[in-house]
């Protein structure tokens, strides 16, 4: 059945291609270009994940089957790193849309200086990630940077050593990447806020609903069609977002501590020359996330209409 329905749609595609043609001949360089920078480069790293690639063997590496990922399940560090790495997107994923909601709901009502309010909230999110991490690891310097300097002048406290110890490093490492993806999540939700029909609040009024009951019957169910999708984005970039975790805690310090998989990954190629193991364990993480999106959102339903 499944052949031949194939076959039969083969013909028709053809016809499609030939009645737009010039259609297909202007989208023809998009498509190369995306074959060009994402198929081939993924089809090239599940090739590498297969082999024995290393710095011994860079240029007579040979196709080894599954041993990389026997390896990357074998070694205990994996367990520990995808841990941290879960900590990691949860704790970020929780603050980016709980703060990202919170900062919505008030800027969806009136508000002196709304427009100010809004545009100095989505300037973490304009700047580049690599500047915003580097100032923030300048902040967290011990015992000059701007952190501890402000915690000593208002609590009267020791300067902390941020960057030395593994849990405040990656405490660190945390709150930069807060501060970075609320304006995300706050604009999403606004966008959505501003969807949702006054008349649904004004009926909830006259039945003598109070804000928290509005809350959790109207706007809340009202912002999961595009909430969900948001979240689902969110937890893809936290998981891989090498930049922040990277440049603060400085490539993984104290000790290679502070590490989550993808930094794990950087590590492992251009630190450890370990070419086929860090491309075998960068398609567990492509697994891990495909696996998650799927269910994430068909388990929530956040592609469905609240209404």
């Amino acid at each position: 059945m499944g052949k031949l329905k194939v076959e039969g749609d083969l013909p028709l595609l053809w016809q499609q291609i030939r009645k737009n043609r010039l259609a297909y001949l202007y989208a023809g360089p998009a498509f190369l270009v995306i074959a060009a920078v994402v198929v081939y480069p993924f089809l090239y790293n599940v090739v590498i994940s297969l082999s024995n690639m290393s710095l011994t063997h860079l240029r007579d590496w040979r196709i080894i089957g599954i041993r990389q990922y026997i390896r990357v399940f074998s070694e205990p560090i994996f367990y520990s790193v995808f841990l941290k790495t879960v900590i990691w997107t949860v704790v970020n994923v929780f603050f980016h849309v709980t703060i990202g909601i919170f900062l919505a709901l008030l800027l969806n009502r009136p508000l002196f200086g709304r427009s100010v309010i809004r545009t100095l909230l989505i300037l973490p999110w304009a700047i580049p990630q690599y500047i915003a991490a580097l100032t923030w690891r300048g902040m967290f310097h011990s015992p000059d940077g701007a952190i501890n300097l402000l915690l000593m002048r208002i609590f009267h406290v020791e300067p902390i050593e941020w960057l030395s110890d593994p849990t405040l490093a990656f405490v660190a490492a945390v709150i930069v990447n807060v501060w970075l993806g609320v304006p995300f999540m706050m604009i999403v939700a606004l966008g959505g806020l501003q969807s949702i029909p006054e008349e649904f609040y004004e009926a909830a009024e006259v039945d003598g609903a109070n804000r928290i009951q509005r809350l959790r019957r109207i706007t809340l169910p009202l912002l999961r069609p595009v909430m969900v999708p948001a979240i689902s984005l969110g937890v893809i970039w936290t998981f891989n977002n090498l930049n922040v975790i990277w440049l603060v805690s400085n490539g993984g310090q104290p000790a290679d501590s502070t590490h989550i998989l993808v930094s794990y990954v950087y590590r492992a190629a251009f630190n450890y020359y370990r070419y086929g193991y860090a491309a075998a364990l960068s398609m567990v993480i492509f697994f891990i996330l495909m696996l998650f999106s799927v269910n994430f959102i068909r388990g929530t339903r956040g592609t469905e209409a609240a209404y």
